[in-house]
């Protein structure tokens, strides 16, 4: 068991290394929200126009961030050995919430690369553990030397009003702490140095509740979502790549909009000529002196006379306002190369494509989803193993942990489709119930459409009849329908 000054020295060291993670974090926030300022201007560009363009953003990120998080969708848990899924897992999952927050989960992970999840008994419901997932920027985890699943330690810390507040997450104890929040103060920046200084983390006064409590799973309850992991580095977010690509984009459509304003209608020029003027006229209608016509208002007129001898008129033609829409829309395909996201999600065209082309056209996308599955399905197991460990069912977590989860098809296909890959899947002898969870069903919803199915069957026992001459046939079978089940059948020549 950690001591006081143990626990204290650990909530620091992971404390710094979350701030020094939260730069990143907040920056690909923004950026996915929209929030992105004006980039790779020129000094001149930025000074005459920069604050005309400060709120724009032509955001790409949010779509490819957006668009692997609606595939992946959660259908339940199969335990090592079990023939059918979990109901009690599924169970904890729905009364969580966790069908609508894990895609909080999902999302969080790929823009920040990572993301946790937490699992604690819930003191109003001993067979429901709270489970929720967590954002990046108030948790961290610390693992073994060497190991990238093996937990040492874990924290979350989170600021609420003027105080800061920290647990620890050890194997054997929960340790909560509190301070005072920093950089709040109005004090000179010798006086908040001050402050800081006295204001360390003191334990937290949970009233009739120790302080350190007992951990009773014996492993450390919280689980990290990492999104594309590497051996020796951290993970990578999914739009780390996409941020320089979205800034050149935001400044070629602001260079075209100063363009619009300045060069997309012809300039005439008046060469030999004085500049017009007017008369100025006193209350008697006397001219008594002039002034220069204004230009502001001749180009809303679109009319002025010259006069001379040697006057001409020439003119610039308009600028070519296409070729920023090209070099956009390049930048946009490289965007979609090098993330893997459909064209048509990002540009928006398409033309006479067949379901075989589209399917194509998503394969990256596919690999994308399905590589997340890998690990944030690794994840995801180890919480269903932590609920079986809260719920003090130790055989049921050693199964899930040799389990595997289970997710809706990642490809996007259309009913008919699915319809026809389905039916000749069950022509080779694949059952109904596989059938049906590769349809998209949950498990909770298979078992209930085996029954409802059975309800109909025994409600027409002809049509029972008529359905299994047919499965005999589609088999090759030929048979009478009335032999007894195991009794050897004639097969046609």
């Amino acid at each position: 068991m950690a001591t006081y000054e143990q626990a204290l020295t650990l909530v620091g060291l992971l404390e710094n290394e979350l701030m020094r993670r939260r730069p990143d974090i907040d920056k690909h926030s923004r950026y996915y929200r929209g929030v992105q300022p004006l980039a790779f201007a020129s000094d001149q560009f930025r000074k005459f126009h920069g604050d005309r363009y400060r709120n724009f953003a032509d955001n790409w990120v949010q779509v490819v961030s957006d668009s692997p998080v609606e595939r992946l969708t959660v259908t339940g848990m199969m335990p090592s050995g079990a023939t059918e899924a979990d109901k009690e897992s599924w169970r904890v999952w729905q009364m969580n919430a966790l069908d609508a927050d894990s895609q909080l989960g999902f999302l969080g992970a790929v823009n920040s690369s990572r993301s946790f999840v937490l699992v604690w008994g819930n003191p109003d419901d001993d067979e429901t553990p709270e489970v929720t997932f967590e954002d990046a920027t108030q948790c961290i985890v610390a693992y073994q030397p060497g190991s990238r699943r093996r937990r040492r330690a874990a924290l979350k810390r989170w600021d609420d009003g003027g105080r800061a507040y920290a647990t620890l997450y050890l194997p054997r104890e929960v340790w909560k702490f509190e301070r005072s929040l920093l950089g709040t103060s109005k004090s000179s920046p010798q006086m908040q140095a001050v402050d800081e200084e006295l204001a360390g983390w003191e334990v937290r006064d949970m009233g009739d509740e120790p302080n350190p409590q007992p951990n009773p799973m014996g492993v450390v309850p919280m689980v990290e979502l990492p999104n594309r992991p590497t051996l020796v580095d951290e993970p990578i977010s999914d739009i780390s790549g996409v941020i320089p690509m979205q800034d050149a984009v935001n400044l070629l459509w602001a260079q075209l909009f100063t363009a619009s304003d300045y060069a997309s209608f012809p300039q005439r020029i008046v060469l030999g000529a004085e500049v017009p003027e007017v008369p100025i006229l006193d209350e008697n209608g006397q001219i008594v002196g002039s002034r220069p016509v204004d230009l502001e208002k001749f180009a809303v007129d679109r009319v002025m006379f010259f006069t001379g001898d040697d006057v001409k008129v020439t003119e610039w033609t308009a600028a070519n306002l296409e070729a920023y829409t090209n070099v956009i829309e390049n930048a946009v395909g490289h965007i979609a190369a090098q993330t893997r996201t459909p064209q048509h999600y990002l540009v928006g065209k398409m033309a006479n494509l067949s379901g075989d082309a589209l399917l194509a056209a998503e394969t990256g996308l596919v690999k994308r989803v399905e590589e997340k599955q890998i690990w944030f399905g690794q994840a995801l197991r180890e919480m269903f193993r932590l609920i079986a460990l809260a719920q003090g069912n130790d055989a049921k977590a050693n199964a899930i942990a040799g389990g595997r989860l289970l997710w809706a098809d990642a490809e996007s296909r259309s009913q008919a489709q699915m319809a026809d890959a389905l039916l000749k899947l069950k022509q080779i002898g694949f059952p109904f119930e596989w059938l049906a969870l590769r349809f998209g069903l949950t498990p909770t919803e298979v078992v209930d459409l085996v029954a409802m199915r059975d309800k109909e069957l025994a409600a027409d026992p002809m049509g029972a009849f008529t359905s299994m001459v047919a499965r005999d046939s589609s088999q090759g079978a030929v048979t009478d329908g009335f032999e007894p089940a195991g009794a050897p059948t004639s097969r046609a020549a």
